[in-house]
C-alpha cells in the first residue's frame, strides 16, 4: 500500500502535450496498446503484448509479443504489481530497438483512477513510463458506490450513438471514469474508460472513440 500511495502521487490528471488539445489531435502520429493475457486454466503463464498503431489510420507499426512467467500473486487491488514489469520491460525494448516508433500516448486493458485507491494499472505504468496512459476496461469495476445495478443498465441502455458517453461519479462525488459505447452497434457492451497518466478524462474518452473500429480500440484490440 505505501509503495502504491508512493507512486500515485506522481499520477498527472490533466492533458500536458499539445496534441492533446487539439480538436482533431494534429501532432499525434503513434497510438500504442499493452495488454497482458492469461493461458486457460494457468495464471502464471502470460502474453504481453505492446502494439504500436499509426494515427489516425490505425495501421500497425510495431509488434512485441513475449511469453512470460508471472510470478506475483494476485491480491485484490494490486493487480498491477503482478502485470506492470512486464509491460514496462516491453516499452523499455521498443525504447531500445525503434525509438522512433515509441508511442505518444498507451491505451491500456485495465483501469486509471477507477479503482479503490485510484492507482489501476494504466497510473501504475503511466507514472513507471512517463507516458500518457489511458485505461480502457471492459467490465466495471464496483468501488466507491459505483455498482452495476438497475439504474447503471437504464443508462448503458440509453447510450444510443456511436461515442455516447456518461460519467461514473461514486459516492465520493468524483468522476472516476467515462462509460462509453465505443461502436454504434454494441451499446449493451460499453467501455469503461478512466484516466491513467498525463490525459484528462474529456480527452481520454475523445482519443479512445477515434481508435474504435470495433467495440474494442484498435490498439488494444490489435
Amino acid at each position: 500500500r505505501s509503495e502504491q500511495a508512493r507512486l500515485g502521487a506522481g499520477v498527472v490528471e490533466e492533458d500536458t502535450e499539445e496534441w492533446q488539445r487539439d480538436p482533431g489531435f494534429a501532432g499525434l502520429e503513434r497510438v500504442g496498446g499493452v495488454d497482458l493475457s492469461y493461458i486457460k486454466g494457468d495464471d502464471s503463464s502470460a502474453c504481453a503484448s505492446l502494439v504500436v498503431l499509426s494515427y489516425p489510420a490505425l495501421e500497425v507499426l510495431y509488434e512485441d509479443c513475449r511469453m512470460v512467467t508471472v510470478s506475483a500473486p494476485y491480491v485484490a487491488g494490486f493487480l498491477a504489481f503482478r502485470e506492470v514489469p512486464f509491460l514496462v520491460e516491453a516499452v523499455q525494448r521498443l525504447q531500445q530497438e525503434e525509438p522512433r516508433l515509441r508511442p505518444q500516448v498507451l491505451l491500456v486493458d485495465g483501469n486509471g483512477l477507477l479503482h479503490p485507491r485510484g492507482f489501476g494499472v494504466a497510473c501504475h505504468l503511466g507514472v513507471l513510463t512517463d507516458l500518457p496512459c489511458i485505461g480502457v476496461a471492459k467490465n466495471l469495476l464496483q468501488v466507491d458506490g459505483l455498482v452495476r445495478d438497475e439504474l447503471h443498465r437504464e443508462q448503458i441502455r440509453s447510450l444510443q450513438r456511436e461515442g455516447d458517453a456518461f460519467p461514473l461519479t461514486g459516492t465520493s462525488g468524483r468522476a472516476l471514469g467515462m462509460v462509453s459505447c465505443g461502436d454504434n452497434n454494441n451499446s449493451s457492451k460499453p467501455l469503461y474508460i478512466s484516466v491513467g497518466h498525463r490525459v484528462c478524462l474529456e480527452t481520454a474518452v475523445r482519443l479512445v472513440k477515434s481508435c474504435c473500429r470495433y467495440r474494442i480500440p484498435e490498439p488494444i484490440r490489435q
